[in-house]
């Protein structure tokens, strides 16, 4: 049986361009998105980040992956974090990914887990910008997630 971490709170997740550490510990977000729509296809970026927010307390082991439209085959997965978190604390775990191809155009799916456990999952539609449709089908699950 599989179990949720105690006392552990996944409060957002985010996907950026690139995140940077700003005097006074502040993080800041460049180019904030949440779907990837481009001319051609496959495409690879270069550098982007997935900024989970996280609650509660104790230790624990975070992992973000992200997998094919057919959930089956792993494109890419984060190093295992540990997060400490003193009781009523909350921490940003960022997962930073260089060079990730995106085959084909569909609705990949991004996972966040803690302690070998998937909190949450969402799509990350991938696009050929010419393909209406898609663009279409990323507009209604956009605006289901929000």
């Amino acid at each position: 049986m599989i179990e949720i971490p105690e006392n552990l709170t996944l409060r957002y997740t985010l996907m950026c361009d690139d995140v940077r550490i700003e005097m006074g510990n502040k993080i800041s977000l460049m180019g904030i998105f949440q779907n990837i729509m481009v001319e051609k296809l496959p495409v690879s970026l270069i550098k982007f980040a997935v900024i989970n927010h996280w609650m509660g307390e104790g230790t624990h082991e975070t992992e973000v992956r992200i997998l094919s439209p057919d959930k089956i085959d792993l494109v890419v997965s984060s190093q295992a974090t540990p997060i400490a978190l003193t009781p009523g604390g909350f921490t940003d775990n960022v997962s930073f990914f260089v060079n990730v191809v995106f085959p084909t155009a569909g609705t990949y799916w991004v996972q966040t887990l803690a302690d070998a456990v998937v909190l949450e999952e969402f799509p990350l539609i991938v696009a050929d910008a010419n393909d209406v449709q898609a663009m279409q089908q990323a507009d209604e699950i956009s605006e289901t997630i929000n």
